[in-house]
């Protein structure tokens, strides 16, 4: 297999996903809803890319929403006939109700406007929940539905009836970041959340340090937060100061992730976006899957051909073959 470097590799891929867009997106004004108003920075990275792409085309959206503060009516007069899109991830199916209950919502109540779902990672593990869903895609009429992995869309084209179409993640759209000095060996970011695999409670070995991205410094969101009650006496229209926010909070999560990430010399992790922001950041790493092959499948069909990328079926194997080709980098102090 030839192999490609992080450039040509990201290159490639935010081209894909942007000729897909192109493709699918129909005129009108935007609503991007959904928003991923928690600390899994994974999500913030998704939200930043889809919004990188919106930007590049002219086309930022008129109304912004998490699923708490989503109001019906006014996304309605705020949109006029135009499009609903669904901030994309790993959440269609049944390990994450809120997010599937909000898009049954969707679709059930917004007929005549086209939704369109950003890429997703699919799991049903009831099938009342997909012919559920099923059923609400084929009343709507107007739903496209984008995926990330050849799994998904195998599901998705026997059981729903709209167009579909496989699209790389959106977070792709971010392009090469910079990278800080590492500080230790191997960084493991690995999950701790129900999507995590079996198996998983092995001791570190010496010269791996581990961690997950779902903690928050509580200062630091404090001054954020601050910050931001300082810009809405500054801008008084409300979906300004939403987008503000949104956008303030997912640029701090993304950053918060590739200062984690930077730490190693080499990464270890189970979690899709800590392998896509590697990527990013051009940072050697091991991948193993999570509980339901989300991880692999998103590799096998986009990324397997990335010259730093690395795999191993567990977790002790992901540790060991990280020390084995590490090359020293790290600063001290």
């Amino acid at each position: 297999m030839t192999t490609k470097t992080a450039d040509q590799l990201i290159g490639e891929l935010a081209q894909r996903f942007a000729q897909v867009l192109d493709s699918v997106l129909p005129a009108g004004r935007i609503a991007l809803v959904d928003f991923p108003d928690h600390s899994n920075v994974g999500d913030s990275a998704i939200w930043l890319g889809e919004m990188a792409y919106l930007k590049k085309r002219g086309r930022l959206p008129v109304y912004y929403s998490a699923i708490t503060d989503f109001d019906d009516a006014a996304c309605r007069a705020a949109i006029g006939g135009g499009p609903i899109l669904i901030h994309g991830g790993g959440n269609m199916g049944t390990l994450w109700p809120k997010h599937e209950s909000f898009r049954l919502h969707l679709l059930r109540t917004h007929r005549g406007h086209p939704i369109i779902q950003m890429p997703e990672s699919i799991h049903y593990a009831d099938p009342e929940a997909a012919r559920e869903m099923a059923e609400a895609i084929r009343a709507h009429g107007k739903f496209t539905l984008l995926v990330r992995d050849a799994r998904s869309l195998a599901f998705a084209r026997e059981h729903f009836d709209c167009p579909i179409h496989l699209c790389p993640d959106a977070a792709l759209m971010l392009g090469r970041q910079q990278r800080a000095p590492a500080t230790s060996p191997v960084f493991a970011l690995l999950r701790t959340d129900h999507e995590r695999a079996a198996g998983t409670d092995e001791a570190l070995p010496a010269g791996v340090v581990a961690d997950d991205w779902l903690i928050e410094d509580p200062a630091q969101k404090r001054h954020l937060r601050l910050s931001l009650k300082l810009n809405r006496l500054l801008n008084r229209d409300p979906m300004a100061q939403r987008a503000t926010r949104q956008r303030r909070l997912a640029e701090w999560r993304f950053q918060r992730g590739l200062a984690m990430l930077s730490t190693g010399e080499i990464v270890v992790t189970d979690r899709l976006h800590a392998h896509i922001l590697s990527l990013l950041l051009d940072i050697p790493h091991v991948l193993l899957d999570n509980s339901y092959g989300k991880v692999a499948g998103f590799a096998d069909q986009w990324t397997a051909d990335y010259a730093g990328l690395l795999r191993a079926t567990s977790r002790p194997q992901g540790f060991a073959t990280a020390l084995a080709c590490r090359t020293p980098q790290i600063v001290n102090g």
